[in-house]
């Protein structure tokens, strides 16, 4: 089975951790990883850091598909947020407007991401993320311009989670709380129940910062006894797993202090082979979440990504349509080849069927036929035709050459006008007289009397076979076109 690599990123404001993961038949690898930082340079940003980290991923010469970035808790913010609605389509359509009446602020210049941590019959808890969507721009610009385009962007928590829910083995029948500790971070996750169990809720994730000068025992120990009282009802904390990466706090100690059966735990000895793997990287939390990020390929459940509601991720799209317009200028070129050799063909053919008809009319003039054979036109019918014109030129409605008389004409019209004209309003524009028919554009006071009109039109002996009617200011408008009736031409 072909193997695919993955890109985890924990980015934070000057430092960075990065590991490739590779995938193949459902398991995954460490492929390489580092850490970079740029808090010693005197201009320090997000662009020379993601520069360092171009720079690390081609030393390593670490190849990879796609990429997700892990941001650091200290760049956006957490909140419970309740929803009505159960459907996460549904939800997602507004959670903002959920998470701005909670939070009682405009969250207009704000990217939210969230999580659907339980649900009932009343609507969804959720876990909301809020980061500023200038920040998310310059991560986005800074990453983009070394050719790194991140297909989600996730709170490290997240991504922290994730590593423990896939990476960390949990003793059965137990319901662990995981303290992780960084140099400057910490991070406390209970696990989501297992796919069997009864209640199915997701991860409880909560992080916190954790100073130079900070008693680091008793600051956990504090938050600890916060998350466990705000752990939503079901299976209770039974079990503490500790790792922290200075090595300062005391694991039986804060057992005793929090009430809980505490024991170190193992956090990358489960995800690494070869602990010279991890020389590159700062800290061991930083390659977990890093690594969390990376898995994140492998998941099809809900993530909480800040590119669904800020600058989407186009980069498939934009890669299928550059391959549509190739593949669609490629074949416009094949088909205008194809259609040119045909019409060239055609041409040809054509050329010789020219001369074989020319060379043809000349060899058989003397027997072909000089004139069309004349047509199949009843005798009978002609002279009757002729006869019915003999009659219509000697009672005036024809000419000789068998044009209806231009004065017949004008004269039903006329007499048609004259009936009505006092009573109707009438006013004649313009009269155009031809061989068949008479057209005349007029107007009267209302439409009412236009009827008028049509009706002495009718019993002048003419009938109407077109008309058009409008309304223009107080007139009302008309143009027809008439001719005699077939019976009046048979009384003249």
């Amino acid at each position: 089975m072909e193997s695919e690599n993955y890109l985890g990123i924990y980015l934070s404001k000057g430092t960075a951790t990065v590991v490739c993961v590779g995938s193949q038949g459902g398991t995954s690898n460490v492929v390489g990883c580092f850490s970079v930082s740029v808090e010693q340079h005197q201009q320090a940003d997000l662009h020379l850091l993601a520069g360092l980290i171009a720079q690390g991923c081609a030393e390593r010469k670490l190849e990879f598909s796609e990429v997700a970035v892990a941001l650091d808790c200290a760049m956006f913010m957490q909140h419970n947020v309740h929803s009505e609605f159960g459907d996460p389509k549904r939800i997602a359509a507004t959670v903002r407007f959920d998470a701005e009446e909670a939070l009682a602020t405009d969250i207009t210049d704000v990217a939210i991401a969230f999580r659907i941590t339980s649900s009932n019959d009343s609507g969804s808890n959720l876990t909301v993320f809020t980061a500023q969507r200038k920040v998310l721009s310059d991560v986005l610009g800074a990453l983009q311009s070394n050719n790194i385009d991140p297909v989600v962007i996730e709170p490290d928590v997240s991504c922290l989670s994730r590593f423990i829910c896939q990476k960390v083995s949990v003793p059965e029948g137990s319901r662990p709380l995981f303290a992780l500790l960084s140099s400057r971070r910490g991070y406390l996750v209970i696990p989501s129940l297992p796919p069997e169990s009864v209640e199915r809720k997701a991860s409880r994730m909560r992080t916190f910062l954790v100073g130079p000068t900070q008693q680091r025992g008793e600051l956990v120990a504090r938050e600890v006894l916060v998350t466990t009282a705000l752990a939503e009802g079901g299976l209770p904390v039974n079990r503490l797993e500790i790792f922290d990466s200075t090595g300062s706090v005391d694991c039986r100690k804060l057992g005793e202090r929090v009430g809980i059966e505490a024991s170190v735990v193992d956090l990358t000895g489960s995800a690494v082979t070869d602990p010279q793997t991890l020389a590159g990287c700062a800290d061991p939390v930083d390659f977990a979440i890093a690594y969390g990020a990376a898995l994140v390929h492998l998941e099809k459940a809900q993530i909480a990504n800040f590119r669904n509601d800020f600058m989407p991720y186009q980069g498939k799209k934009l890669r299928l349509q550059k391959t549509l317009k190739f593949a669609a200028v490629s074949v416009a070129v094949l088909l205008v080849a194809v259609g040119l050799y045909f019409q060239t063909q055609l041409l040809k053919t054509d050329r010789d069927r020219g001369k074989l008809r020319a060379k043809l009319a000349k060899d058989y003039a003397a027997v072909t036929l000089g004139e069309k054979l004349p047509g199949k036109t009843s005798p009978a019918k002609k002279l009757a035709n002729e006869l019915r014109h003999i009659r219509d030129v000697k009672i005036g409605l024809s000419s000789v050459t068998g044009e209806e008389s231009v004065s017949s004409k004008l004269t039903l019209v006329l007499g048609a006008f004259n009936n009505c004209a006092a009573e109707t309003n009438l006013e004649i524009e313009s009269i155009s007289i031809t061989a068949r028919s008479i057209s005349v554009d007029g107007s009267t006071s209302s439409r009412t009397n236009t009827l008028k009109v049509f009706e002495a039109v009718g019993r002048g002996g003419l009938e109407i076979l077109q008309q058009r009617l409008s309304t223009k200011g107080a007139r009302d408008d008309f143009s027809i076109t008439v001719q005699p009736k077939k019976q009046q031409r048979a009384g003249l």
